[in-house]
């Protein structure tokens, strides 16, 4: 069995943390399989890559970013390797050039345009795990190049079609799609399934639990995909391709650069539309925009509003 993880940032923000992500990866290793292992910068160190470019520079060029933010997911793939090896676990860490993932010369926003998996197929029938600095990979031009917002998703999950992996876990500090931002509303509910295209839809409305362009490549390329927490075991919520074993109503989700709110389900139509534009004017709750599209229906409210009308709404709609 072939299984492809990938921490987020939150999962290696200290020494401590990325000990626990070791754990996991150590564990699936323990069981026979093979393990490839996708890491995000850690914590908001990309942030403070950026501030640094622009203490010396007002316009830093794209590409010159693009090798400077590629470090950070470097260090978590090699500092992952060293904690791996330590625990007697057989381990290589690798660059995006180094696992083959070439992609076009957009800097700050490349897409992957092809992988090749001989160098980590080389290294897995050598008996060791695979890490894997995410969010990164070398332009035709032999630049580096980075993928922009939710980078490591995508590198996770591309990487999990490459290889034909048995299974893609993408661990965060939340454990799973829940039906509303768990930080944000206090009784949100986790779910078990969520199909590929209502998990798009939440991406593209403001979920950041997966990345819209990680789950576009799970849908076309049919990944098997489940949401874990690395800071907490068991639940977790498996992509699935049959709209059947999501629920109707499968969350809200909001948008705070346009204020937008979106309710996404199969079953959204026309009175769920009419239910948030009246639940909300009930409220007091100013609408200036409402659109209803395919399993999906979006109001507009205020920004310093927003949270407030999306727990207004999941109550109305989620108890």
């Amino acid at each position: 069995m072939l299984t492809v993880q990938k921490f987020g940032g939150s999962s290696l923000a200290s020494a401590e943390r990325i000990k626990a992500a070791a754990a996991l990866t150590a564990e699936a290793a323990a069981r026979g399989d093979g393990v490839v292992v996708v890491l995000s910068a850690e914590g908001d160190s990309t942030d403070r890559l950026i501030d640094r470019a622009h203490e010396l520079s007002e316009s830093p060029s794209e590409r010159e970013l693009s090798a400077l933010l590629s470090t950070g997911e470097l260090k978590s793939a090699a500092l992952t390797a060293i904690r791996l090896e330590a625990t007697g676990v057989p381990a290589v860490s690798l660059s995006g050039r180094q696992a083959g993932i070439r992609t076009d010369g957009v800097y700050g926003n490349a897409r992957i345009e092809d992988i090749d998996t001989a160098r980590i197929m080389r290294e897995l029938y050598a008996g060791k795990v695979v890490t894997v600095a995410g969010f990164q990979g070398i332009s035709s031009e032999d630049d580096v190049t980075t993928l922009g917002r939710g980078g490591s998703d995508t590198t996770a999950v591309a990487l999990s079609a490459a290889l034909h992996a048995d299974r893609c876990e993408i661990y965060s500090d939340v454990d799973g799609v829940y039906t509303a931002d768990p930080r944000l509303v206090e009784n949100a509910v986790r779910l078990e399934s969520i199909d590929y295209l209502s998990m798009l839809k939440l991406s593209r409305a403001g979920s950041q639990v997966l990345h819209s362009r990680a789950v576009e490549t799970a849908m076309i390329r049919r990944v098997p995909v489940v949401l874990l927490s690395s800071f907490k075991r068991g639940g977790g919520t498996f992509l699935c391709g049959d709209a059947e074993k999501s629920p109707p109503l499968c969350g809200i989700t909001r948008d705070a650069e346009t204020g937008m709110v979106t309710l996404v389900g199969r079953a959204v139509g026309e009175p769920e539309l009419a239910a948030m534009q009246d639940v909300l004017k009930r409220a007091g709750i100013c609408v200036t925009a409402a659109v209803l599209g395919d399993g999906e229906a979006s109001v507009r409210v205020g920004k310093e509003e927003q949270n407030i009308a999306l727990r207004l709404l999941h109550g109305q709609f989620f108890g």
